[in-house]
């Protein structure tokens, strides 16, 4: 049954993304805040969606962590629910992305016209530059900027290295770093087709400021407490840290 909810959904959603990509696009030339307009209602309407479709909702904790500034968000990434869900949660943002997913119709075209940070992965160089130069740029407008650290989804229970551009990119645009935790990957699993039910948790830690510290120190305390939180929120992933604290 999960299956066929989940063909379904995927089905509606490509439909629904089709007017709202054309959209979009067409209103390139109008100001950012229009756009985002546009960009709420397909994402009011995939949420929908998901809580109607697949019986897949959401709860926060930590909200009151938020800044009131654009900051540099550094968040786990388990699986494609983030890439719209953080959107329902937090201020306007830009993600950093693969450029690849420009290409894609409709939904890709979508992702250009909201500014979103593309990168190709190959050139690492060239990749950080974009990365500093058009996220300073996202963060002077008011937009935060949302970074997955680890580069690609990882398994519930998995940790990847965590990569220091949201770090290096905090220090050079005097902003602040937010780790956030969640689940999603226990409903909507990369490897998985079938999405199940259920409630994530997303957890929004304290903001970390950059001042006074190196990339790779404030790249290792957003690390320390996403993987903290995830042991929390997620014990039954890591059994031999739960047998620690059981001790």
């Amino acid at each position: 049954m999960a299956a066929w909810r989940t063909a379904l959904f995927m089905l509606l959603v490509g439909l629904w993304t089709v007017p709202f990509g054309l959209l979009v696009t067409l209103a390139i030339a109008l100001p950012m805040v229009a756009r985002y307009r546009i960009i709420a209602c397909w994402r009011k309407g995939f949420m929908a969606l998901c809580r109607g479709l697949l019986g897949l909702r959401y709860r926060v904790l930590g909200r009151e962590n938020l800044p009131a500034a654009p900051s540099v968000v550094m968040a786990k990434h388990q699986s494609a629910w983030e890439t719209v869900g953080l959107q329902d949660i937090l201020p306007p943002l830009v993600f950093v992305l693969k450029k690849e997913l420009l290409r894609v119709p409709f939904f890709g075209w979508g992702l250009a016209a909201m500014k979103m940070i593309s990168i190709d992965r190959a050139a690492a160089k060239d990749a950080l530059k974009q990365v500093f130069e058009q996220g300073k740029e996202r963060l002077a407008a008011g937009y935060w900027v949302v970074i997955f650290p680890e580069g690609t989804r990882v398994e519930p229970g998995e940790t990847a290295r965590y990569k220091p551009g949201g770090a290096h990119l905090a220090l050079r645009g005097g902003s602040l770093v937010v780790p956030v935790a969640h689940d999603a990957g226990e409903f909507w699993r990369k490897s998985v087709f079938a999405v199940s039910p259920g409630t994530i948790t997303v957890s929004i830690g304290p903001p970390i400021d950059p001042a006074g510290k190196s990339a790779a120190r404030i790249n290792a305390l957003a690390a320390a407490w996403i993987e903290a939180e995830m042991r929390r929120i997620s014990p039954h992933r890591y059994p031999a840290a739960a047998d620690v604290v059981a001790a």
